[in-house]
């Protein structure tokens, strides 16, 4: 066995539990996906494997020491290349020991690994990292080269077990490439976190992290995805049912209430009619109330049962069988020219962005990809499409069309308003209770209006963002998507996909996941080098 997970329990700072008493063990040699929704912990366990973190309860075994990929969004920005691979100490022992200091410190630091620097050159080379330096600050580095530093750490260490945290998050497609082939070819012990359904479909086991357990399914992301629609079938064949048995129960309750009070009427004229005493008369309303009551407990605790029932099976249905989107049409007819290139280029520090100028159109209803390596040009692009910036030269001719660009960190979300203040920002002519039924119809229930935006998921953003156009009823003619799958579950990537998908209108997408473009749709690619 190469990772045993032993009844561990995670709780948060705020004493929120993560996750408690699970139990799992991976063995030497398998390769391992580990699905769950945002929030359901994944980062937080691979932290708890690597040694990062410690469990409040239980216990973690591993036949060797895992090497551990993270994710990174700017917290290692202060250390060095060789310090973020925690090789530092051995590189100044070399340094050290060449300068003349045969101190037994630096012999111990050092343990004999005296090719260190060199392996860890060639290691940065085969990565396409052959212009840094060991020396160099993380800071300095793009989102692409940051992820391929940790990844050529992988050859450095040689380690058994590699813990995996969305490792193509900022990867172009060879660097993709280059990872998809490591993880076919590879016999080390792989636990993998990521909502890449390409990489996902690599790894023949998938384990399913929920609160109170860890799932196995036998196969790839692929085998899961279709094991999970079953289950969600059922869920939403049983949510109906209780739906359907809900609305006949109140109507049944409604029906029983009507009945008792006419029958009271009735019984009322009657004694009137009969010459009951007053007596009698209370006596025969205390009976009645008595039946009534009874009868109203009954329908109550059965209304009470559907209603929990229902609560139970929408909590654990994935949001994107519970939210509706209907999004207009653009108002532009389909084939409409609205941006011609004619030789456009543009220029940093008088260097031409793009080796060949660029020429095409863009016309309305079209869905387009725009492909290129890190560097190559693509947010360049995105800018000049939009009008943030002028091309340097060559002609650009565009028409009047309004957009919205989301892009990974759904910048249109302002982290120091609320949920609620959010939607409201957005809002053109709608009723306070209109604003609140899309908020609701966007899994965004009253509890969660005060939340601040910068406490929000990628994955809330990015429905937030969709509630606020809907809000705002002004369907952008062109939908720019800049890699809008970075920093979301494969539920809210799914979210996403069938709104573009349903989405009629012209689609702009920056994206290195295969998989989302595939399914969107792309009529073409704009290839940029």
């Amino acid at each position: 066995m190469s990772i045993g997970v032993n009844q561990i329990t995670y709780i948060h700072t705020d004493k929120e539990i993560l996750f408690q008493d699970i139990n799992f063990h991976i063995n030497k040699g398998q390769k391992v996906a580990l699905i769950g929704n945002n929030g359901s912990g994944k980062s937080t366990l691979l932290k708890l494997i690597s040694g990062t973190l410690s469990p409040n309860s239980g216990k973690i075994t591993c036949s060797a020491t895992p090497y551990y990929i993270p994710q990174h969004f700017g917290q290692y920005n202060n250390l060095t290349i060789s310090r973020a691979l925690f090789i530092e100490e051995k590189i100044n022992a070399l340094q050290e020991i060449l300068n003349g200091n045969t101190s037994e410190k630096n012999f111990d630091i050092l343990a004999d690994d005296w090719n260190i620097e060199e392996r860890s050159t060639i290691a940065l080379a085969n990565w396409g990292l052959e212009h840094l330096s060991l020396s160099q600050n993380f800071n300095d580095l793009s989102g692409g080269e940051k992820t391929r530093v940790f990844l050529s750490g992988i050859e450095i260490h040689s380690p058994e077990i590699i813990l995996m945290d969305e490792p193509t998050n900022h990867l172009d497609f060879s660097s993709r490439e280059k990872l998809y082939s490591f993880i076919e070819n590879t016999g080390k012990t792989l636990l993998i976190v990521s909502h890449d359904r390409t990489l996902l479909n690599l790894l023949p086991d998938t384990y399913e992290l929920n609160k109170n357990e860890v799932k196995y399914y036998a196969g790839n992301y692929d085998f899961y995805k279709s094991k999970k629609d079953e289950e969600i079938n059922s869920l939403q064949s049983k949510l109906e049912e209780n739906e359907k048995q809900l609305r006949k129960a109140r109507k049944t309750a409604r029906e029983v209430a009507e009945r008792k009070e006419k029958l009271d009427a009735r019984g009322e004229n009657l004694s009137q009619k009969k010459g009951i005493s007053r007596m009698g008369m209370n006596t025969l309303r205390d009976k009645a109330e008595k039946s009534t009551t009874k009868m109203k407990d009954i329908h109550s605790e059965k209304i009470n049962n559907l209603a929990e029932n229902l609560s139970e099976l929408r909590s654990v249905l994935p949001d994107i069988k519970l939210m509706k989107t209907d999004f207009n049409s653009s108002n532009l007819h389909y084939g409409k020219t609205l941006i011609s290139f004619k030789n456009v280029n543009f220029s940093y520090n008088n260097n031409n962005l793009w080796k060949n100028p660029l020429n095409f159109n863009i016309k309305s209803g079209e869905r387009i990809l725009i492909k290129g390596s890190n560097g190559s040009g693509k947010t360049t692009l995105l800018k000049i499409i939009t009008g943030m910036l002028k091309p340097t030269e060559g002609d650009l001719q565009k028409t009047d069309f309004n957009y919205i660009c989301l892009d990974q960190e759904y910048s249109i979300i302002q982290d120091n308003l609320t949920v609620y203040e959010q939607a409201v920002k957005y809002n053109s002519y709608l009723q306070e209770h209109e604003i609140r039924t899309i908020l609701n119809r966007f899994l965004f229930t009253k509890e969660t209006w005060d939340k601040p935006c910068h406490k929000l998921s990628g994955g809330e953003k990015m429905k937030l963002s969709l509630c606020c156009l809907m809000i705002n009823a002004n369907t952008p003619d062109v939908f720019i998507l800049d890699e809008p799958t970075n920093n979301i579950d494969i539920n809210n990537i799914e979210i996403l996909t069938n709104t573009i998908k349903n989405y009629k209108g012209t689609v702009i997408i920056v994206s290195h996941d295969k998989y989302f473009t595939d399914q969107t749709g792309i009529d073409y690619c704009i290839e940029l080098s």
